[in-house]
Parts: structure tokens; C-alpha cells; sequence
């Protein structure tokens, strides 16, 4: 059964409490943005398995085919503004 995007919201928020999140997508491809200082300390590999934790059983079942992903501390993302 497929997720909407607001679902996946909603997932994400539950375990990155201190994130702004955003995510965009249907039909089982996402984009996710999240800004937090989870992300801190972290390469980008790292971040995307943090993500991917929360996610991987909705990945497993088939409900999600695809996510892309921009994580951000909150530093890099006033620095890119």
C-alpha cells in the first residue's frame, strides 16, 4: 500500500523531532528535505542511513520506490540561502 507524502511527513517527524522537514512526491517517489542538528558531524552517506532507518520497512514492503534527499544541518542551510 503506497504512502503519500504527508504519511512520510508524519514518519520522519516522529523520530527527527528537532528537524524541519518537507517532503514532496507520490506513486512511491519522494523528495525529502530535512534541516536539523541531527545531521551534524554526519557525511552525507550517514545522514541519507539515518533517513533510511526510519524508512526501511515501508522501502522493504514496496510502499516506497525511490527517495531523494537533501539533509541539512541548520548551519549549511543558512549558508545556502
Amino acid at each position: 500500500m503506497a504512502l503519500d507524502s504527508s504519511q512520510i511527513e508524519s514518519l520522519l517527524a516522529e523520530k527527527l523531532t528537532d528537524c524541519e522537514l518537507e517532503v514532496q512526491g507520490g506513486d512511491g517517489k519522494y523528495q525529502v528535505r530535512a534541516v536539523g542538528p541531527v545531521f551534524e558531524g554526519l557525511n552525507a552517506v550517514k545522514r541519507q542511513q539515518t533517513v533510511y532507518a526510519i524508512l526501511n520497512e515501508h522501502i522493504a514492503s514496496g510502499a516506497i520506490h525511490a527517495v531523494g534527499m537533501q539533509l541539512l544541518t541548520p548551519e549549511e542551510n543558512h549558508g545556502a540561502g
